[in-house]
């Protein structure tokens, strides 16, 4: 028997337990705690880094079958969190080259995609093929078989997220490579944006239960987008956000992707937001304009191209400090935290928080010669 407390910890963990007296304030915060810090990697560094991987991995070669680079946080690295770029999301950039067929496979966890630069690529999704433009956002449902070509003349980038870690953490991951390798085109090109208008109507015939909770439309095109925003635009931006849309299941008025929130905002000229934190967690890629986040105080400074993390519970806020309105597309957790009912936000108490620091991102350091 332990003659003091000390001796009985080390007993009981011997036995595999643990004293919740002694680890409750460990175990159960006041408040949301993370290891997830805010970062931001530059466009021009992402961009070269990739065109280095572009003379070494092919895809299909080396056991990969993609090129992508996963933009890790260092918060997650030291702790076994590889390729994570927030406690639930994993956002990376995929290039592709002229000529390039990346093989099909499928896997449970959901990816969607967000066209950065380039033209002439396509992917197909369950037998549809559809193309890929700039500011395009596409959707791969859980376990679709999916696949991407490139027919154009020029390499092609595009920004992946997919909801890696979070499968990860409730260990229901499944993938299967396809004994085909690639799939047969069983639909008209571009079918499922045809066949719903963009999203605008939902036929009748598909109003099942099986479509109830994945959106059939794998292709939201920039154009209709960059429509919606400007309608907005003739009324006040959102104190936090902007002018700000969320895509949408046409199906359901839910989330676009099941697990995923994805929104494109658009910052005014001059535009300075309110300060607010929320229990979601948020990855922004700057599709066009200039500006800068001040995040818990820090003051990140970013550019066309550029992607960075706000963690969960964090506080932040956005400047648009270009001559033109700026585009953010963003990335969330916002779905699972509303479905589990973990979400809540709060206002900052000045409005607007002070900076305390700047950050230094790494840059792509130019040869001499």
């Amino acid at each position: 028997m332990a003659q003091n407390l000390k001796e009985f910890y080390e007993d009981v963990v011997q036995h595999n337990f643990c004293p919740l007296w002694e680890a409750g304030p460990t175990t159960i915060s006041k408040e949301p705690v993370t290891k997830v810090v805010p970062y931001l990697w530059k466009w021009e560094l992402i961009k070269e880094k990739l065109t280095e991987a572009g003379k070494l991995i092919k895809p299909g070669e080396k056991g990969s079958d993609r090129r992508v680079l996963m933009l890790q946080n260092p918060g997650l690295a030291d702790i076994g969190w590889r390729g994570s770029t927030t406690q639930t999301l994993t956002t990376a950039i995929q290039m592709i080259m002229p000529g390039e067929k990346a093989p099909s496979h499928r896997h449970s966890q959901t990816a969607l995609r967000f066209i950065i630069e380039g033209e002439g690529a396509y992917t197909v999704v369950n037998g549809e093929k559809v193309a890929m433009d700039e500011g395009d956002f596409l959707l791969t449902s859980s376990w679709c078989w999916h696949e991407h070509g490139h027919d154009g003349a020029e390499p092609m980038f595009w920004l992946d997220t997919l909801d890696i870690p979070f499968v990860n953490a409730v260990n229901a991951g499944f993938f299967e490579a396809d004994e085909r390798t690639y799939q047969p085109v069983e639909f008209p090109e571009n079918y499922s944006i045809r066949k719903y208008a963009n999203g605008m109507v939902r036929p009748i015939q598909d109003h099942n239960a099986e479509q109830k909770y994945r959106s059939p439309l794998a292709n939201y095109k920039w154009d209709k987008t960059q429509d919606a925003l400007d309608s907005l635009s003739d009324f006040n931006p959102n104190s936090y956000d902007g002018v700000c849309i969320e895509y949408i299941n046409p199906n359901n008025g839910g989330s676009a992707n099941e697990h995923i929130g994805t929104w494109m905002q658009k910052l005014p000229v001059g535009f300075h937001s309110k300060a607010h934190r929320h229990v979601h967690s948020t990855v922004y890629h700057v599709f066009r304009g200039s500006g800068y986040s001040i995040i818990n105080g820090t003051k990140f400074e970013w550019s066309k191209g550029d992607v960075f993390v706000v963690p969960t519970w964090a506080w932040h806020e956005h400047v648009n400090t270009s001559e033109e309105p700026s585009y953010l597309f963003s990335i969330n957790d916002l779905p699972i935290m509303e479905l589990l009912g973990f979400e809540k936000e709060q206002e900052h108490p000045k409005g607007n928080q002070e900076i305390k620091d700047v950050f230094q991102p790494n840059i792509l350091v130019k040869s001499k010669e």
